[in-house]
């Protein structure tokens, strides 16, 4: 599953998706992800479930 961010900036949020990542699990209200460019690496990040710079989620249709 592929999860979707809207980073605020300065001027708030924007409704449109600025960052992706992979769902790696969800365990106890947190979502962990995998993804890139996230503090110039790869690694694993962690956000709770409700976590407002979440824009939502998708499944590739294969």
């Amino acid at each position: 599953m592929i999860i979707f961010f809207d980073w605020a900036d300065e001027s708030g949020q924007d409704g449109l998706s600025d960052h992706t990542g992979i769902v790696q699990k969800v365990e106890n209200g947190k979502v962990y992800t995998v993804e890139g460019n996230s503090g110039d690496s790869c690694r694993v990040n962690e956000y709770s479930i409700g976590y407002y710079e979440i824009l939502g989620y998708g499944a590739p249709a294969y």
